[in-house]
């Protein structure tokens, strides 16, 4: 007899993943696919959408023959968020590749916003700060650039979507142009106050509300597919989130004052802030977390450009170790970094610094400076950064003490999550699944098709760990003293 399973697709910023889960949300079977980086210039990255969309096919169907016995209830989609892509109506093929989160090509026009006054008014209606991280522009851009591309869509012949838009309108053939609340939020087009597509932004953008996808709740049915035949029978698609929000339900974060930070490429760390949104503290957007059963929840969230990938490029670039599981046993070698500080600004500093222009730098190194020592600078930098957001949400929030709910593949690292837990002075409640974001589709998923009736029945479902770090005030003050000053300079360098 068939067991029940719902297939949560992971689409991140690197690769397709295809995740199995049972009715007690244990992870059954996993499968991952990378799909290229393209960088056309400097500071700018795009994927290929119409790969994307292969690889999407293509893990569903490895792991679907992969498991025989499992009989697929539904399929749930987490995603790369703000990464846009733009594409004909009729054909279905995109007029430009997908431009990526980290893609800096909107930096002119989001200062030509601010210099014609729109910088309070999009905080206020989006939650967001006006930068090229969020998808407005870049669908701007491509309007733009693309030749023909502004008159199709202003003939209704052109839409646009994050991921997720574009994976449910290719596996209902077209059906569905449709996203969730989490993933509009993100565009800097949508007002998180009426929970609608804001015509004055997108009047500005010249962005027609024609190519809009409706937005749905994260529990809602978006369409049914086959997969492209893989399935037997029609399958619902539910649960969509973006990947941070996603993770931030995984982590059953259901309450106000609740926070997760999801370790990847870079890190989402959200605060739940409750029904109503809220101003952020400076440096900080207020985001809807998710939406469910009828009604969404608001965050506080900060995004971080480089954490993970900060350790890939010790491996595949400066090639300082061999494997990233090795920094842990590596920074814990040393007993500090003796005054080295990495701040990774790869692709310049996001929250709560927001300065694209940022580069990367390593300071404070000195003849004793070792690899030990900057491989734990490294690791020191992700902590640092979090602690960055957390101290911001609390004093925003008025909560002094936390749980800090984390996944994402980085929190395997004993080092970095005992440090994490010392430098923020709180405990570190780590996930046993590092499928954190697909977790939560998957529940999502769950509570869609009937698996469970309510958040409360999930809360039973969770097994983590907590790790508590101790050290010193005065010591924390120091370093992190030292961090400020660090990213003072990187901050200095870029003007």
């Amino acid at each position: 007899m068939s067991k029940p399973a719902i297939l949560a697709i992971d689409q991140s910023t690197s690769a397709t993943k295809s995740v199995l889960f049972d009715r007690n949300a244990s992870v059954v079977a996993r499968l991952s696919k990378e799909h290229a980086q393209i960088y056309p210039r400097a500071g700018w990255v795009e994927h290929d959408a119409e790969e994307i969309m292969a690889n999407t096919l293509g893990v569903i169907g490895e792991i679907v023959t992969g498991q025989p016995d499992m009989a697929i209830a539904a399929l749930a989609i987490t995603n790369q968020r703000e990464t846009a892509v733009v594409w004909d109506r009729k054909t279905g093929k995109p007029v430009y590749n997908a431009i990526v989160w980290q893609c800096n090509r909107g930096a002119e026009r989001c200062e030509r916003l601010r210099q014609d006054g729109w910088e309070e008014s999009i905080r206020e209606k989006t939650g967001l700060i006006i930068d090229p991280y969020f998808s407005a522009t870049a669908i701007s851009w491509i309007l733009d650039n693309v030749p023909g591309a502004r008159e199709k869509a202003g003939r209704g012949e052109l839409l646009f979507g994050t991921t997720d838009s574009w994976l449910i309108w290719n596996l209902t053939g077209g059906r569905v142009h449709a996203t969730d609340y989490s993933n509009a939020c993100r565009t800097m087009l949508f007002n998180i106050n009426t929970l609608s597509w804001d015509r004055e932004i997108m009047d500005e953008l010249a962005i027609p509300l024609s190519m809009a996808p409706e937005v749905c709740f994260s529990d809602h049915t978006f369409g049914e597919t086959t997969a492209a035949g893989t399935f037997s029978r029609p399958v619902p698609v539910t649960g969509v989130m973006g990947d941070s929000h996603a993770a931030l339900f995984g982590q059953l974060c259901f309450s106000p004052g609740m926070t997760k930070a999801t370790y990847g490429t870079g890190s989402s760390i959200m605060m739940n802030i409750g029904a109503k949104p809220l101003p952020a503290p400076l440096g900080l957007v207020t985001s809807i977390g998710y939406g469910v059963k009828g009604s969404v929840a608001y965050v506080f969230e900060g995004n971080i450009h480089s954490t993970g990938s900060a350790i890939k490029w010790l491996r595949d670039d400066l090639q300082l170790i061999g494997s990233v599981e090795e920094t842990s046993e590596i920074a814990a070698s040393v007993g500090s970094t003796e005054g080295t500080y990495l701040v990774p600004a790869f692709a310049g500093l996001g929250a709560p610094y927001w300065n694209h222009r940022a580069k990367a730098m390593i300071c404070g190194m000195t003849f004793r400076t070792r690899k030990a020592h900057v491989v734990r600078a490294a690791l020191e930098s992700i902590a640092y950064q979090v602690k960055d957001l957390v101290d911001l949400m609390k004093e925003g929030a008025g909560i002094d003490d936390i749980e800090l709910r984390v996944d994402g593949g980085p929190v395997k690292n004993d080092f970095l999550m005992q440090f994490q837990s010392a430098i923020i002075g709180g405990r570190i409640n780590r996930s046993f699944t590092s499928e954190g974001s697909a977790l939560g589709v998957a529940l999502a998923a769950g509570l869609s098709v009937g698996w469970w009736d309510t958040t409360a029945e999930l809360e039973k479902l969770r097994s983590g760990e907590v790790i508590e770090g101790t050290m010193p005030a005065g010591v924390v003050a120091d370093l992190y003293g030292g961090w400020k000053n660090a990213v003072r300079q990187a901050l200095s360098g870029s003007l």
